[in-house]
C-alpha cells in the first residue's frame, strides 16, 4: 500500500489490466500521501472530495473489462490556472470570486475526464502564473520536496511539488516562459513544453501566444502517454495545430544514434552557476556515449530578454487592467510592478517586438537544418530559498531563466529532464530543445537519456 503512490501511470495501468492493482487502493494511498505531506509542501489548494468515488467508478469499469480510456484510474492533478468544472479556478489571486460560476472544463480537463483519470484537485500557482516561483497572496508559499526551505520553482510549482512527493502520478502544467521546465528542473522531474498549439488551450492565457500547456511526469513514457490524451482536438482553441493521429509513445526507444546535437552551455550570453554548469557538461557526455554526434555550438542569437519582456509585461498590464481598480491592491506587489511597466509599452514597441520574435523563430528554423536538437542547462541556478522571486543578485524571474523563455517566443518543443544533484542534494535539469513540431524527437532523446540516467525521487 505504501508504495502505490510511487508507481508510474504506465505501471498503474498495467496493474489494473492484470487485476493486480485497484484504482481505489491507489487513490486512497495517494490521498493519504496528500494528507500527510500537503500541510508541509502546500502543493494543493483544493483536494477533491470525489476522488474516491471516481476511483470506485474506474474500478468497476476495469472489473467489467471496459476501461474508459487511456488513463482510467490514474490520479492526476490540475494546475489552478486551468478551468475545471465544479471547482473554482482562483489562479492564486484574491481578486477572483470563488463563487464562479464554474461551468466549464478547459480542453485538457475535459480530455482527462473522458479518459477516466481520477482528478485529485487543483495545484498552487503564483498569481495568474506571472513568475518562476510559487507563492501567492491567496495560497502562501509552496515548498520543494527535496528541501522544504527551498522553492520548487514555478509557475507550475504546486504541480511539481505534488508530483515529486508522490501526491499523484501525473500533473498538468502550463508554460509561458518556463513554467513547466523551471519547476521540473528544481524538483527533479520530466516536463515537456510541447510545440505551441499541440495541446489545445482555452481560454487563451493573458500572456498570449507564448503560453503552452503540457505534461509533467516522473518518466518520459508517462509524458508521451499523457500527451496522447492532452493533444486531442478541441474546437475552442483557435491557435491549435491540426490534430496529429499518432501514438506519441511510438518510437520512444529507437535511440539517438547519429543524432546531430548542438550543446550550448550558455547560449553565448547567459551566466550560469559553476556547479550547475559542471553537472550539465558531464551529463551531455551521455549523448555521445549513446551514439549521437555532439558539438559545442551556440545557436547564435542575441539575448531575447527585451523581446520577451515586451510581450510578458504588456500581457501583465492587460491582465491587471481587466481587474476592478478597488481590487488591485490585493495583487502580488511584484505583479503590480510588472504591470505598471507593461502599461508604458507603446503599440509601436509591441509591434517591433513581434517582428523581432518572428526573426528569432526564423533563425531557429534555419539552425535546426544543421542540428536535430539543441541542449543547454534548463536553468542557470539550482533551487534557492522559498518565498523569494529570485536568488540573491537577481531582480526578476526572467534574470535567472535565460534558457527557457527564448523557446516560448519561438514556440518550439522543449523539455527538462533531471541530470544530477548538487553537493547540497538539489536537482539540476538538462534542457532539450527540438525544431518546431519535433515533439517526438524531443521525447525520444529524453527517453534515451532517462534510460542511461534514471529519474529518482526525494526520500520523503
Amino acid at each position: 500500500m505504501a508504495d502505490l503512490w510511487a508507481l508510474s501511470a504506465a505501471q498503474l495501468l498495467e496493474g489494473y489490466r492484470r487485476h493486480q492493482l485497484s484504482p481505489v487502493e491507489v487513490t486512497r494511498a495517494v490521498l493519504q500521501r496528500i494528507e500527510r505531506l500537503n500541510p508541509v509542501l502546500n502543493a494543493f489548494n483544493l483536494v477533491s472530495d470525489r476522488a474516491l468515488d471516481d476511483a470506485k467508478a474506474s474500478q468497476a469499469r476495469w472489473r467489467a473489462g471496459q476501461p474508459k480510456g487511456l488513463l482510467d484510474g490514474v490520479p492526476v492533478s490540475i494546475k489552478d490556472i486551468i478551468l475545471t468544472k465544479g471547482w473554482p479556478t482562483l489562479r492564486g489571486s484574491k481578486t477572483v470570486d470563488p463563487q464562479g460560476p464554474w461551468n466549464d472544463d478547459a480542453p485538457v480537463t475535459a480530455r482527462l475526464r473522458e479518459h477516466g483519470a481520477v482528478l485529485l484537485g487543483k495545484t498552487t500557482t503564483p498569481e495568474f502564473g506571472w513568475k518562476g516561483v510559487t507563492d501567492s497572496p491567496l495560497t502562501g508559499i509552496t515548498r520543494n520536496p527535496w528541501n522544504t526551505q527551498k522553492t520548487p520553482g514555478g509557475s507550475s510549482g504546486g504541480a511539481a511539488a505534488a508530483l515529486a512527493a508522490g501526491m499523484g502520478a501525473l500533473a498538468v502544467g502550463t508554460d509561458g516562459g518556463g513554467s513547466i521546465r523551471i519547476p521540473c528542473s528544481l524538483t527533479g522531474l520530466f516536463g515537456l513544453k510541447p510545440s505551441f498549439g499541440r495541446v489545445p488551450a482555452w481560454p487563451l492565457s493573458p500572456f498570449g501566444t507564448v503560453a503552452h500547456v503540457g505534461p509533467m511526469t516522473r518518466s518520459v513514457a508517462d509524458a508521451a502517454l499523457m500527451l496522447n490524451v492532452l493533444a486531442l482536438p478541441d474546437a475552442r482553441d483557435w491557435h491549435a495545430l491540426p490534430h496529429e493521429r499518432r501514438d506519441w509513445r511510438s518510437g520512444l526507444d529507437e535511440g539517438i544514434t547519429d543524432l546531430r546535437i548542438a550543446y550550448s552551455p550558455d547560449l553565448g550570453y547567459a551566466k550560469v552557476d559553476a556547479e550547475v554548469a559542471d553537472i550539465v557538461r558531464k551529463a551531455v557526455g551521455v549523448f555521445t556515449e549513446l551514439g549521437a554526434r555532439v558539438e559545442q555550438k551556440s545557436p547564435g542569437f542575441a539575448n531575447p530578454d527585451p523581446i520577451f519582456r515586451t510581450h510578458w509585461f504588456s500581457g501583465a498590464a492587460m491582465l491587471v487592467n481587466a481587474i476592478a481598480p478597488e481590487k488591485r491592491k490585493l495583487l502580488d506587489p511584484g505583479l503590480r510592478e510588472v504591470a505598471e511597466q507593461g502599461a508604458k509599452i507603446t503599440a509601436a514597441e509591441l509591434h517591433d517586438a513581434q517582428m523581432k520574435r518572428g526573426a528569432l523563430g526564423m533563425h531557429m528554423n534555419l539552425f535546426h537544418r544543421d542540428y536535430d536538437l539543441l541542449v543547454t542547462p534548463t536553468l542557470s541556478v539550482s533551487a534557492f530559498d522559498a518565498g523569494l522571486e529570485s536568488p540573491p543578485g537577481k531582480k526578476r524571474w526572467i534574470d535567472w531563466t535565460p534558457f527557457s523563455f527564448p523557446f516560448n517566443l519561438t514556440q518550439q518543443p522543449a523539455a527538462s529532464i533531471p541530470c544530477g544533484l548538487t553537493r547540497d542534494g538539489l536537482p539540476v535539469g538538462l534542457h532539450l530543445v527540438g525544431p518546431r513540431y519535433g515533439d517526438a524527437l524531443v521525447l525520444r532523446a529524453a527517453r534515451a537519456f532517462e534510460m542511461a540516467r534514471p529519474i529518482k525521487l526525494p526520500d520523503l
